[in-house]
């Protein structure tokens, strides 16, 4: 049975018995909403995802591109290779550094 996780995203098509999954365990969403690439999936249960944004630089009135890392949970019924593209949501701390659950890959083709 499928939560509903209070986000409007396309539940996976896979099963899984994950307890920190936010679409069939008990882990609740909250707050912040991201989109990224990810960078390595090297990890046993976790991405790093980094997204790209404008930073203003005020003394020659233009932006430059900046890049953020973040940590972000991978449940069992959702697969990820590198270079995909992701949207990962605000959870509470699942460990020291990861307090951000995968919960879309925005193309499952890959590339």
């Amino acid at each position: 049975m499928i939560r509903n996780t209070g986000v409007s995203v396309a539940p996976p098509r896979k099963s899984c018995d994950d307890a920190l999954c936010p679409f069939h365990g008990k882990l609740s969403v909250r707050g912040k909403l991201f989109n990224g690439a990810v960078v390595s999936s090297k990890a046993n249960s976790m991405v790093v995802v980094a997204r790209e944004y404008p930073h203003p630089v005020r003394k020659y009135k233009r932006y430059e591109r900046s890049r953020s890392k973040m940590h972000a949970y991978l449940p069992d019924c959702i697969n990820v290779n590198e270079g995909q593209q992701v949207k990962i949501a605000e959870c509470r701390p699942l460990s020291k550094t990861v307090s951000f659950v995968v919960i879309e890959v925005n193309n499952p083709n890959g590339g």
